[in-house]
């Protein structure tokens, strides 16, 4: 439906093709695009968090997400 917060080209990418970003999808459920790194952070999950088989860890940088805020609604 929409990009959350700024494209990869107004963060800085210089090819502004390949970099983490974040949709609001057209049912209201947000995609993420990011580095997978489910195996290197499975283990490190407070006891309370699981991951179903069908989910992944995946790390979004810390600017991708403080830029998406603002756009982020609140309900």
């Amino acid at each position: 439906m929409r990009r959350i917060g700024a494209s990869p080209r107004d963060r800085g990418s210089l090819t502004g093709d390949t970099c983490p970003d974040i949709f609001e999808l057209s049912d209201g459920n947000f995609a993420v695009i990011g580095t997978e790194a489910t195996a290197a952070l499975e283990s490190e999950l407070p006891a309370d968090a699981a991951r179903a088989d069908y989910e992944r860890i995946v790390i979004v940088s810390r600017e991708t997400l403080v830029r998406a805020k603002a756009d982020i609604p609140s309900e």
